[in-house]
């Protein structure tokens, strides 16, 4: 049988009763190993399995995830990718940008300027988990910024780091010939040199309103929150002319989980426990670019 899934573990180093588990674990669950193949750098190591499964519809390689979630250990996990996804010509990758391309939270550098930053952190923990209503939460955070000088805006940009990996992974997506969005419940203001940076072909988030030199503690137009994440994935992979199927996306909160549901294979990065629980596959470690990996890019 020619392989239609490939099973993609990542982490820390295999051992070899690990490696034999894994094995032992996909042949338990109808899939046959036709070929291994094992990397790795000082940072992570990936083994790659291309699998033969009788049932490759969703509901088969649901069964596959589920087996390998029930059984990931601590600093390994394993993403079961379906090899169209894979072998692609043309794939689109959309991310989330706070706590995923970069690593942190912008409306709680912005409220530190404020002295609120613990207050608002709080409340979008809360929104993250899924407790609190995205849009409202992030009117109720940005009020707090009222009357600050737009001059604090340039400040938090340099304070804003990306994830380890990010630019490598945008790289290798780009020189392959891939589509590269992101998608941010944040601020166009901090997102627009870091997107022309990294020359991603499509960036949308919030646009906080500046008077007079000043914060208005509002944000411009619709709120980016999860349906609009989801309603952009669509519009720009149909843009592009690429199937849903071969569309990759990756995210850490509540705000993600329509965009994570609605790609061919949904990441779920460094994420809350809500969206580990129902994304495709998660990565537990700080390296972005072991959706890569999984992707076959």
């Amino acid at each position: 049988m020619t392989p239609n899934v490939t099973a993609v573990s990542y982490g820390r180093k295999l051992t070899d009763s690990e490696l034999e588990a894994l094995r032992s674990l996909l042949a338990g669950n109808g899939a046959a190993v036709e070929s291994e193949v094992r990397v790795g750098d000082n940072r992570f190591e990936v083994h790659t399995a291309e699998l033969a499964v009788a049932d490759a519809t969703g509901a088969g390689i649901a069964a596959l995830r589920s087996a390998v979630a029930g059984a990931a250990r601590e600093g390994l996990d394993t993403a079961i990718v379906p090899a169209g996804l894979r072998g692609a010509p043309r794939k689109f990758l959309i991310m989330d940008v706070d706590s995923t391309l970069i690593q942190q939270e912008v409306i709680e550098l912005l409220a530190a300027y404020a002295g609120k930053r613990e207050e608002v952190a709080a409340v979008t923990e809360a929104a993250m988990r899924g407790e609190l209503d995205f849009a409202q939460s992030l009117h109720a955070r940005v009020a707090v910024l009222a009357g600050l000088p737009a001059a604090v805006v340039e400040s938090v940009r340099q304070e804003v780091k990306l994830s380890e990996g990010a630019a490598d992974l945008v790289a290798a997506f780009k020189a392959a010939g891939h589509v590269v969005a992101v998608v941010s419940g944040g601020f166009n203001q901090i997102l627009r040199p870091i997107a022309e940076d990294l020359s991603l072909d499509y960036w949308i988030a919030n646009e906080l309103e500046i008077v007079d030199g000043a914060l208005t503690g509002k944000v411009l137009g619709a709120v980016i929150d999860r349906a609009a994440k989801e309603k952009y994935l669509r519009e720009w992979a149909a843009a592009e002319g690429i199937p849903m199927e071969h569309t990759i996306a990756v995210g850490d909160g509540a705000n993600d989980l329509d965009m994570l549901g609605a790609a061919g294979i949904g990441v779920a990065f460094n994420a809350k426990p809500a969206v580990r629980a129902v994304a495709d596959s998660a990565i537990n470690m700080p390296y972005l670019d072991a959706v890569r990996h999984i992707a076959g890019v």
